[in-house]
């Protein structure tokens, strides 16, 4: 029986969550393919169970993690070291490229798994066994499951596996060869050959995108996660992370709103646990906005009907992502409601007073008044004071909870 300080959820739900989030960054950004980091996780798993490295479900758990999240930074390097510039004028994103791998495994110390089994991992999944990558290492020098994500990795960027005809299997077969003792070691190389010459009809059809989820699930061991309300809230800033560096129009906005979320929640006398859910629901009640084009998002000029219409189904996006996870209900409430009103008129599902908790409307009013304080590219903050006269309007008019903006107010989030 987990202590009661401690939460559970489910593995593949947060990991598909996650993969989803990141395909949504790496797409727009750098034109990567749909369920790339999926792929990524099921070839290395197929690969592995092939060599027979894989022997506990923890093992398991730490591959597909991490085979999932090895490009978790790759969207926070390219704003920071390009702004989105860099790539999109030159298709590049080789500048200091090992830093993205550092800032990878550094977010990899905050997800709910043994540390030792996942050190080095994202860290070394760009090393070549001749030890031509970033960091100079060969084949013997990194772990297991790096090597796996490597070759899986580079095989789906270069070949595009969510389609496969025989003439592309060919390639790939000799890609392999060729590659032997450059690019990957004998033993994860020949097991990959291995695995393809033995599917009959081989085509990958379980890689397709329409097939991947379902391939993944059967593969994954399931099971749950369990963490504490500080490992819950770690956790929860590597979403965040991911989700602001879609734009750096919104850059910082989603941990602002958990931290403030999390502040209100200790000043209304929460206990730990739902206060560290409240953070989690506020560090992703943006992760719908993943699906939204960052030329929207970006926009300088103000936006007309339809790009208004298409950023306001985020919220409902938000709703399905995090549904989909068993353990976040009431945490998928409060992230997806953050844009309803109390009079009916908010989005997406027209919700009003009667169907709205305490929580749901805190995290209404905390959205708006980060929006109005934080600073952007496109404007300056606005002042606590003035910030709050505008939330009074709008509980004046019957759209916020009236006594939650007065405490905003008197406790300066």
């Amino acid at each position: 029986m987990p202590d009661k300080k401690e939460m559970e959820f489910d593995f593949n739900g947060i990991l598909f969550a996650l993969s989803y989030a990141l395909d949504c960054v790496e797409h727009d950004l750098l034109g990567v393919t749909s369920n790339h980091g999926k792929r990524v996780a099921a070839i290395a798993m197929c690969v592995g169970n092939r060599m027979g490295v894989l022997t506990t479900n923890q093992e398991r758990q730490i591959l597909s993690a991490c085979a999932v999240m090895h490009d978790c930074a790759l969207s926070e390097y390219i704003q920071d070291e390009y702004d989105g510039s860099y790539v999109a004028a030159t298709g590049s994103f080789l500048k200091n490229f090992g830093r993205h791998c550092t800032m990878g495994e550094e977010a990899m110390k905050l997800m709910p798994f043994d540390p030792n089994g996942t050190k080095n991992v994202v860290l070394y999944h760009h090393e070549n066994a001749d030890g031509s990558g970033p960091f100079r290492k060969k084949a013997d020098e990194i772990p297991q499951a790096a090597r796996l994500i490597q070759i899986a990795d580079t095989i789906d960027a270069t070949f595009d596996l969510s389609w496969m005809d025989d003439d592309k299997r060919q390639r790939v077969r000799n890609y392999l060869n060729d590659q032997i003792g450059h690019l990957f070691a004998r033993e994860e190389a020949e097991a990959f050959i291995d695995y393809i010459n033995g599917i009959q009809s081989f085509d990958l059809s379980f890689l397709r995108n329409e097939k991947i989820d379902i391939f993944l699930h059967n593969l994954l061991p399931g099971g749950t996660v369990t963490c504490t309300p500080r490992e819950l809230m770690d956790f929860a800033g590597v979403f965040a992370r991911i989700v602001d560096y879609k734009s750096h129009f919104t850059k910082n906005h989603s941990i602002g709103i958990a931290q403030k979320v999390y502040k209100m929640a200790l000043y209304y006398q929460a206990d730990e646990n739902l206060a560290a859910k409240l953070f989690f629901a506020g560090a992703l009640h943006d992760i719908g906005k993943l699906v939204v084009d960052r030329d929207i998002l970006e926009k300088p000029d103000q936006l007309n009907h339809a790009e208004y219409k298409h950023i306001q189904t985020h919220v409902y996006y938000t709703y399905k992502i995090l549904s989909d996870v068993s353990g976040l209900e009431d945490i998928t409430k409060w992230a997806a409601y953050h844009h309803e009103k109390l009079d009916g008129t908010g989005y997406p599902f027209s919700l009003s007073t009667k169907d709205l908790g305490h929580w749901d409307r805190l995290m209404a009013c905390l959205d708006i008044y980060q929006a109005l304080t934080e600073e952007r590219p496109y404007k300056k903050g606005m002042s606590h004071e003035d910030a709050v006269d505008i939330l009074r309007k709008m509980a004046e008019d019957g759209k916020l909870d009236a006594q939650i903006v007065a405490d905003i107010n008197q406790i300066k989030p």
